[in-house]
């Protein structure tokens, strides 16, 4: 929580927190900020007190003060803060619970700036957020230091996502697999290389220019028959008009 005072043009701000670990209550921390610059930071845990003054203060002065805050965080702020981080976890407790499988995809691109290529790891969609993401080349992993990427990214519905790249060669004729383990998936889940998404697409223009080409081809082939027996039969036509004058 945060607290804002504000007297005449100076701003006074507070700012609480507490913390509970598998069920056991935490501490619960204070700070206090005068002119944009921390004033003190005081924390409560088991039952202790301690604190840090950040002020030209001497200990006397600032005495009535920390007595005064240290029991309004023993007695009201840190029972009111825990009890309210259990409500939250409790209201929360379906979606932190959830087990959501990644959709995992292995593929190479062209890179534009260099020769080789790229191949890329990516799964996202899965929740929760910790997921062992590795390459291999021929069955070993692939080293750290050639690895880029492996950040974990949040997405907008709640779910994370992470991926990892590695730059090869055109001459590279290794074989390349992802490997996956997450909390959502039963077992092991082990993806081969797809193609490049451009590259049916190319093969699609190809295959459709080869076929216009055929068709090209054949077309002009009919065509030229074509006139070729017009100009035949014409040939035959006059000629045999010819004979039958001369005959008659």
């Amino acid at each position: 929580m945060c607290l804002y005072f504000l007297t005449g043009h100076e701003v006074h701000q507070v700012m609480g927190l507490c913390e509970q670990n598998d069920n056991k209550l935490g501490q619960i921390i204070s700070k206090t900020a005068y002119r944009g610059s921390t004033f003190n930071e005081l924390l409560f845990f088991d039952g202790k007190f301690t604190y840090q003054v950040f002020s030209n203060y001497t200990q006397p002065e600032i005495k009535p003060d920390l007595e005064l805050s240290k029991l309004r965080l023993g007695k009201l702020y840190y029972p009111a803060c825990i009890k309210t981080l259990k409500n939250y976890l409790k209201k929360r407790q379906t979606q932190l619970n959830r087990k959501v499988k990644p959709q995992v995809r292995l593929i190479q691109k062209e890179n534009t700036d260099s020769e080789g290529s790229r191949v890329s790891c990516l799964a996202t969609g899965f929740y929760p957020r910790h997921i062992n993401l590795t390459l291999f080349r021929d069955g070993q992993p692939v080293a750290d230091h050639e690895i880029t990427g492996g950040d974990l990214l949040p997405n907008d519905d709640g779910t994370y996502q992470m991926r990892k790249s590695l730059e090869i060669s055109a001459a590279d004729k290794h074989k390349y697999t992802c490997s996956v383990t997450h909390l959502s998936l039963d077992n092991k889940l082990d993806v081969a290389l797809e193609s490049d998404p451009g590259e049916p697409f190319k093969s699609a223009i190809l295959s459709v220019l080869i076929v216009l080409a055929l068709v090209l081809v054949f077309g002009t082939g009919a065509i030229i028959y074509k006139c070729r027996r017009r100009r035949a039969d014409s040939f035959r036509c006059g000629y045999s008009a010819a004979s039958t004058s001369r005959t008659s």
